[in-house]
């Protein structure tokens, strides 16, 4: 069962899209969004969360700025809402989200989170600033010069207190290889376990299958079963 919500926060409500599993759920997975807001493909990500077994959840990160669904490639329109995002927002935002879990009986040890662009970038904040249960990035940028007022990657990498895996694509032009290579190298410092994998023909946004220019479907299904097998293997049971 899919419904939306609205959470409190300081800076007014967040809608939080909840979809429910048919089955006892195996835990919870936050779904961060990309730069295009809580689109229909978002939606449908978080759908197919719960269709392998658990209480899913996207919250609406642009709230601050007015919620829109945006147009892929209308890059103007997105600056705005990507500018209004700060480190401590979305760490409200998170924890807004942690607490509606919490009260349908998910702790923390029983949540994952997965994100993809930005939102693979506020994955790896939510890694190293809350012990969760896992955490999965899907080409996330900020890796050497931060985003959002947030470190980059490879300084925040060695406090990572969350099973971290990221996924990236050799052809993504925005993350170079080298930058990959060097957050694997700061990665593996931290106290849990962390992995990346590179994909030789994707480039970014390869998992979207809504926009034919960017899906690579077999990166994107390879990575779409590393990531259950992560969250399997580290969520907790509830």
């Amino acid at each position: 069962m899919a419904t939306t919500v609205s959470l409190a926060t300081s800076d007014g409500d967040m809608a939080l899209y909840d979809v429910e599993p048919e089955s006892p759920p195996l835990g919870a997975v936050i779904v961060l969004q990309e730069a295009f807001g809580v689109n229909d493909h978002i939606e449908d990500v978080t759908r197919r969360l719960a269709q392998a077994g658990y209480r899913a959840v996207a919250p609406h990160l642009f709230h601050r700025s007015g919620d829109p669904a945006l147009d892929y490639g209308n890059f103007e329109k997105i600056m705005p809402h990507m500018q209004a995002l700060t480190e401590a927002g979305l760490l409200e935002d998170l924890d807004a989200t942690l607490a509606h879990l919490a009260g349908a009986g998910f702790a923390a040890p029983t949540v994952g989170v997965v994100g993809f662009c930005m939102g693979g970038s506020v994955v790896f904040l939510a890694a190293a600033r809350r012990a969760l249960g896992a955490a999965v990035t899907f080409y996330g940028g900020g890796v050497a010069e931060g985003r959002f007022g947030m470190s980059p990657l490879v300084e925040m990498a060695p406090g990572l207190q969350t099973p971290w895996l990221g996924l990236f694509g050799d052809q993504d032009q925005g993350i170079p290889v080298d930058q990959v290579e060097a957050l694997r190298s700061a990665a593996a410092t931290a106290t849990v376990p962390t992995e990346i994998v590179r994909y030789p023909e994707a480039g970014h946004g390869f998992h979207c299958d809504a926009r034919p220019d960017s899906y690579h479907q077999p990166s994107a299904e390879d990575g779409w079963r590393r990531t259950l097998d992560w969250f399997g293997r580290h969520i907790a049971a509830p």
